[in-house]
Parts: structure tokens; C-alpha cells; sequence
């Protein structure tokens, strides 16, 4: 903290640990004027008027440019009376709070950010549960899908939360989102994984694509018999000038597909939502062997961690 005084024509009597602070200038007879830009020194010597002309303390923030960045500082300013009561010029502290306002400003950026997620978030929500509600017959029904969809955003939040909203590898969301819903855990999923990390969105609804995925896989699928296997490929290819990221889900060794689709089944999940939530391009294929589905994901929403040999 520095000490000023100045007298009534508020020009500087004395300065008490200036420091590297915009006082460090403010030599005998200077005014602000000669220490500070055109702006801050009007700011700063209109309010110190005003103090002068109330008789009483004021209190008041200023932002000053120093090299090439911008300081704030808290400065309390008072009228400053001789043995007699007079008013002789001003007295006045100055409290570099930079720091405090860096602070705030990161507070203000993450609570920005958090109420963006937070609304994108419930988007997701409103989609599923509309969605949801289309496709079941039943109360209970809906409720038991709804709960499934939203236990799967849960646990994919938790991978992105945990990697500080970075987003989630794609090998967090296959074990999470999968491995539960097969009988005989990761032995009957072969999956071949590349080094990514997916953006905050695209870990939200890939997990939900796998939640989906794996869900029907274990009620009618590969999953749902001994010795079915699911694939999961997951490569890096060039589409032009852009580089993709391509997930493609294939089953194995399940009961035969028939080739009519069924409305309850995450078609709209599959075939829309995600697709369009990332931006990319989806394909589902109802193969005799297994369904197969195929995401593009595009580079936007996809971080290379190490790249393998070849790549």
C-alpha cells in the first residue's frame, strides 16, 4: 500500500512507498497529469475534487496501463485539514488489487462457462426425454429407458468433470459405457483405440451413442448370448484437408438381425442427435452378422494425444 498527499491544487507533496506502483513518478509538485494517461489523470483528479468540494472520503477503483499489461488499483482518497480545521489538500492510499481482479475474472469466465454447459446440458436432457417418451409404450418403461440415458450422461460428465472439462479418451467412455452390459465384462469387446481425447460435447453424446449401443446389444444383440463379441475400431483418417475421427461399432456371433428396425431402439440417438450434435456423420446398418454404426467425428471436436506409427 503507498501513501500520498497533495495539496489544494492537487499537486504532490509527498509519496511514502511508492514502490514499482503509478506513484513511483509522482515527485515533489507533480500533478496526475504528468503521471498518468489523458483518461486515468481526468478520472482521478475529478474525484479528488470532489472530495475537496463534499469534505469527505471517497473511495474508487482505476485501471492503469504499466508497460504492457494493466494494473488495478483501490485508492481511498480524504481531505487533509491543518491544526486549525482547514481543509489543506488531500490525503489518500493506493492498493494494488490486480491479483484480486485476476481472480474475479477467472470466477466470472468459469461460472460463464459453467452456466453454457449447464444450458447445453439440459438441452441434451429435454432431446432424450422427448425422444424417450415418443418411443415407449408404457410409463414404467419410459422411465426405466430415461433413467438408462441419463446414468450414461452421468458417467461420461464424471470422465470430462474429472479431466477438468478438457473432455474424456475414448477408452474411459468404451469401458465405462459398455463393459457393464456385457456378462463377460471387456473379454467380449475388442477394441482397437486411438490416442484422442474427445471435446466436452462430443463425450457427452458418443457415451450416450455406446449407452445406446450397448443397451440393445445386451437385450437383443451380441451381448445378449454367450460368445457374441462386439467391435469397437476407432481410427484417424484424412477427408480432404481435415482429419476424422471414425468409431465404427460392430457385432459378432449374436442372434441373427432382422432387417426391420425397431422404433424403441436409439435410432433417432444414433442417427441424429450425435451426429448432428458434433457436427459429423453417422451410419446404421442392420447387417445380417450384427449391427454395425459408424460415426465421423470431425477434427473440431477431437484432440490427438500421441500419434502412432503411421499416422
Amino acid at each position: 500500500m503507498a501513501v500520498f498527499a497533495q495539496d489544494l491544487n492537487l499537486r504532490y507533496s509527498w509519496v511514502s512507498n511508492a514502490g514499482h506502483s503509478w506513484l513511483a513518478d509522482a515527485s515533489e509538485g507533480a500533478s496526475d497529469a504528468d503521471i498518468l494517461a489523458e483518461a486515468s489523470a481526468k478520472r482521478s483528479t475529478e474525484m479528488k475534487n470532489e472530495v475537496l468540494s463534499a469534505g469527505r472520503a471517497m473511495r474508487y477503483e482505476m485501471a492503469i496501463s504499466q508497460g504492457n499489461q494493466t494494473r488495478w488499483y483501490d485508492i481511498c482518497v480524504d481531505v487533509d485539514r491543518d491544526e486549525n480545521g482547514e481543509p489543506c489538500g488531500i490525503i489518500g492510499t493506493s492498493f494494488d488489487i490486480t491479483d484480486q481482479k485476476r481472480r474475479e475474472e477467472t470466477l466470472k469466465t468459469l461460472l460463464r462457462e459453467l452456466s453454457h454447459r449447464s444450458k447445453n446440458l439440459l438441452a441434451i436432457i429435454q432431446s432424450l426425454a422427448s425422444q424417450t417418451a415418443r418411443h415407449s409404450l408404457t410409463v414404467p418403461e419410459f422411465l426405466v429407458r430415461f433413467r438408462g440415458r441419463i446414468q450414461s450422461l452421468s458417467y461420461s460428465q464424471d470422465i470430462v468433470t474429472d479431466a477438468d472439462w478438457r473432455g474424456a479418451d475414448l477408452e474411459s467412455l468404451v469401458t465405462t459405457q459398455v463393459e457393464r452390459y456385457a456378462p463377460d465384462g471387456m473379454d467380449q469387446i475388442e477394441f482397437r483405440p486411438t490416442d484422442v481425447y474427445l471435446s466436452p460435447t462430443a463425450s457427452l453424446h458418443v457415451g450416450l451413442a455406446l449407452h445406446e449401443l450397448a443397451v440393445n446389444a445386451a437385450s437383443y444383440g451380441s451381448l445378449s448370448v454367450p460368445g457374441g463379441k462386439v467391435l469397437i475400431d476407432a481410427r484417424l483418417e484424412d477427408e480432404g484437408a481435415e482429419r476424422v475421427l471414425i468409431i465404427v461399432w460392430q457385432e459378432r456371433g449374436g442372434p441373427r438381425v432382422r432387417a426391420e428396425r425397431d422404433p424403441r431402439f436409439g435410432t433417432s440417438t444414433l442417427e441424429r442427435i450425435v451426429p448432428n450434435a458434433v457436427g459429423g456423420e453417422a451410419r446404421l446398418e442392420y447387417l445380417a452378422e450384427g449391427i454395425r454404426y459408424t460415426l465421423v467425428v470431425p477434427e473440431a471436436q477431437f484432440e490427438v494425444m500421441h500419434a502412432r506409427g503411421g499416422e
